[in-house]
């Protein structure tokens, strides 16, 4: 099944309001159950030792399905038992106040198709393995669901003040590429990371990277890449610190952030508690374009 095929059975296939459609479970291919399978096991082992203790005590929870493509509902049933959290499929990213009203009600859109064999190590837009793998298991974490809750009342003030900019890059820092300080080291939470067989180790065990303690501000400020490895990731102590910043009254974070300088994906300022200083070798070859 080639790329535009897999993609465009979703695309053209009827929608909600809120850009749901049908899974069509029964339509995916013996191949696409097997390619599920083979990055599965992949990405299980990679895992083991490098992703966070929450997101591995999940994955046995919730049985992520070894074997075959996961059907979303029955994924859904075992996890709103544990944070009131279900998935809903989706065929592509969907518009800011959709998803903000998807996080609002513990819903989480999740990309229905499975990318084709050509793209088996590395694809740009989020699929199913992506969501399910990289996004779910967290999702089963009380802490990290009620931080997603929260992020879509800070993504509303942000849509009204026109600070989206400054929220994406919270997300893109901690929900797709953050990282936890845990009593064994450093270790991945972050969806983009825990998917990614070549991220999960770059981020933890490559000397190219910055990688410096969590600050909200200095985040909001901070660009980010989206076609190759970050050259910056931002460590947080724990769930409950990440959820105690995103609490706050983001009006005044985002007053704050509106006027200062956008800070470059490498650079490390003055007062960053730096955790390692990154030796940017990586990127100075050319990184994944090299």
């Amino acid at each position: 099944m080639d790329t535009a095929f897999a993609r465009n059975r979703y695309h053209d296939a009827p929608r909600a309001a809120d850009y749901t459609i049908d899974q069509a479970w029964d339509t995916y291919s013996a191949a696409e159950h097997d390619r599920w399978d083979r990055l599965f096991r992949r990405q299980s082992e990679i895992t083991k030792g490098r992703a966070c203790a929450a997101a591995l005590e999940a994955m046995g929870r919730l049985e992520l399905s070894p074997s075959g493509v996961p059907h979303m509902g029955r994924l859904s049933g075992r996890l709103e038992a544990m944070t009131g959290w279900r998935l809903v499929p989706v065929a592509e990213l969907v518009p800011d106040e959709i998803f903000f009203n998807h996080l609002a009600n513990r819903r989480f859109p999740a990309g229905a198709f499975i990318r084709p064999e050509a793209e088996f190590d590395y694809l740009q837009e989020p699929d199913i393995f992506h969501d399910i793998f990289g996004h779910v298991p967290l999702l089963a974490n009380p802490v990290f669901a009620d931080f997603m809750q929260a992020y879509r009342q800070g993504g509303q003030r942000a849509m009204r003040l026109g600070q989206l900019h400054n929220l994406a890059r919270l997300y893109w820092y901690t929900v797709e590429f953050g990282l936890i300080q845990e009593p064994d080291g450093l270790r991945v939470y972050g969806a983009g990371i825990l998917s990614s067989p070549d991220e999960t180790v770059f981020a933890l065990e490559d000397a190219s990277p910055n990688r410096i303690g969590f600050d909200l501000k200095r985040l909001m400020r901070t660009k980010y890449i989206i076609d190759d490895f970050q050259q910056t990731y931002f460590v947080i102590d724990s769930f409950e610190a990440l959820l105690e910043a995103c609490y706050q009254d983001f009006g005044n974070v985002y007053s704050e952030v509106k006027d200062a300088a956008d800070i470059e994906a490498q650079d490390l300022l003055a007062d960053d508690r730096v955790i390692t200083r990154g030796s940017h070798a990586y990127f100075d070859a050319g990184g994944r374009k090299a």
